[in-house]
């Protein structure tokens, strides 16, 4: 990891819960914006990591979300929704005292998972969070927010979440113009949305070797989304995550969005499921997020065979504008 006091463990007694966590992000947002100096450094991010032992899937919370993003109906746990269990505790982190950037403005990017194995209903897991790779981008500064899922001791899933804070200055450091093989855009705060991994054909990633950023080409759609204009309440209803953009109509537009969004991890999530069973147990699933998708909305998407796995992308059918853009690669 990048900075900070290596390895302190703070053992959590249960998953905290969202809300008042927001409330914390809030509050401490302000405090930051009030006395930050011009920039932070790297070594400022610090080398905690919180842990929950014993996390398990309730099973009605399982049936919800597995009817909403289309996934099948059986106790495996869908890497989408394991991101959902983890992501509490990745939040009870980014708004310590000591993590040096504001959660409120923090845009997501981009996102990897990696499942060694399948995860079901009833296991025991371990989630233990922490930061690293701190560095500069055109836009402000990015972070990996890495969560580990164990079960009797062995990792089997392991998600890595980038974000990017606007307008904060890595001290003492050049730019970083990549996300995923494209160029971080921050269109919203508190969002999902980057413009980058632009791609062709089935929707790739597409990386650029310039940092420019690769054009999207539409391909030929395999399906469409009809995302509702409550998809933000429902999906929130599911992950708990209920960021007022997402949910409000009056909290979006205060941060520039003419209509609610959806979560990223909503739009993710259902290509997710669309690759279906063939992705096998043990995957590697990423993800670029581009420009959010309005409430409510019709969303082109494809999904398709590239090399050993798939890759898939959805975009705006009127304007040709990237949504998101991914791949679901079998792992050994």
């Amino acid at each position: 990891m990048t900075g900070g006091a290596p390895g302190r463990v703070v053992e959590l007694p249960a998953v905290p819960a969202l809300g008042g966590l927001y409330g914390r992000g809030v509050v401490g947002s302000v405090r930051a914006a009030a006395s930050r100096r011009s920039g932070v450094r790297a070594d400022d991010l610090p080398g905690t990591r919180l842990v929950v032992r014993g996390v398990q899937a309730d099973a009605a919370h399982l049936t919800a979300y597995q009817h909403l993003l289309g996934e099948r109906a059986d106790d495996v746990l869908p890497a989408g929704f394991v991101h959902v269990l983890a992501f509490p505790v990745a939040t009870a982190l980014l708004v310590r005292p000591e993590f040096p950037l504001p959660l409120l403005g923090m845009v997501h990017v981009a996102n990897r998972v990696e499942q060694r194995r399948a995860l079901r209903l009833g296991d025991a897991l371990d989630v233990e969070v922490h930061v690293r790779a701190l560095r500069s981008h055109r836009a402000g500064v990015m972070v990996d927010v890495v969560a580990e899922v164990s079960v009797d001791g062995e990792r089997a899933w392991e998600g890595v979440s980038t974000y990017l804070a606007k307008g904060v200055r890595l001290d003492g450091a050049g730019t970083d113009e990549g996300v995923a093989g494209g160029r971080a855009s921050g269109d919203g705060v508190t969002a999902d949305g980057a413009s980058g991994a632009g791609a062709s054909g089935a929707g790739a990633s597409g990386a650029g070797t310039s940092g420019e950023r690769p054009s999207f080409v539409p391909p030929v759609p395999t399906a469409q989304w009809r995302l509702a204009a409550d998809e933000g309440r429902t999906y929130a209803a599911v992950s708990g995550d209920r960021n007022p953009i997402h949910t409000n109509r009056l909290a979006a537009k205060a941060f520039g969005f003419p209509r609610t969004i959806a979560h990223g991890m909503d739009t993710a999530a259902r290509a997710l499921a669309a690759v279906g069973p063939a992705r096998g147990d043990a995957f590697r699933w990423d993800v670029a997020f581009a420009k959010p998708v309005l409430l409510p909305s019709t969303v082109a998407v494809r999904v398709a065979r590239e090399g050993a796995g798939f890759a898939y992308a959805a975009w705006n059918p009127r304007t040709g504008t990237p949504h998101l853009t991914g791949t679901v690669t079998p792992l050994p």
